[in-house]
């Protein structure tokens, strides 16, 4: 497909076919890459590659003020960028990000509680909150992002609540188990994300 042509969508969530998912799946890097954000890909390879580590290898699983706000830049590159929310989350006092972010984690895997108590950190909205969740525990909870849920045709209008994301992330749990091992909910989340290009809608190349 030449650059500059229209993306010709499937209904890549309704298939079964593994494959596909799969060719979604190896293009979130190339999406990624064409979003025309010059942090993204640094930021990107920390949250997938750096982030859940750094997490799990603390004694009580928990992130950290600066975490919290790199977190906030790579979901702000790859979709809305709010600097208000950005200078809220920044004024975080450390200990309570620790502190709220221990409690909430410790609550994995209840479907929506630690993205809840997190949720309650100064200018962390249910998407932000998710983002943390899902880098600890990505077989739990996958990142709340609008063009995700437009693809879930039983999820309606989006909306930034808890609600919204409960039933957003229970969707996408019921489609990581369908379509088997090695598949959760992060990557059914990735998948779609690149199917439909990001926020650019890049043309994908061919498989």
């Amino acid at each position: 497909m030449a650059t500059g042509s229209v993306i010709q969508l499937t209904d890549l969530w309704s298939s079964d076919d593994t494959a596909v998912w799969h060719s979604a799946l190896a293009r979130y890097a190339h999406v990624v890459s064409k979003q025309e954000v010059a942090r993204l890909p640094a930021l990107d390879a920390w949250y997938h590659d750096q982030l859940p580590a750094a997490i799990a290898g603390r004694a009580t699983p928990h992130i950290t003020l600066d975490e919290l706000v790199q977190l906030t830049e790579w979901k702000m590159a790859r979709g809305v960028w709010r600097a208000p929310n950005l200078i809220l989350v920044r004024g975080n006092a450390p200990e309570k990000v620790i502190d709220v972010s221990m409690i909430a984690l410790a609550h994995v895997p209840h479907s929506t509680r630690p993205v809840e108590q997190i949720a309650t950190l100064s200018g962390v909205g249910p998407a932000t909150a998710s983002a943390a969740a899902a880098a600890y525990a990505p077989l739990h909870y996958p990142f709340f992002d609008e063009l995700v849920a437009a693809q879930i045709p039983t999820l309606g209008v989006v909306a930034w609540t808890l609600g919204y994301y409960a039933r957003y992330a229970t969707a996408i749990r019921f489609r990581a188990a369908a379509l088997g091992a090695p598949w959760n909910p992060a990557m059914v989340s990735r998948a779609l994300w690149a199917h439909v290009g990001g926020k650019k809608r890049v043309v994908l190349p061919d498989s």
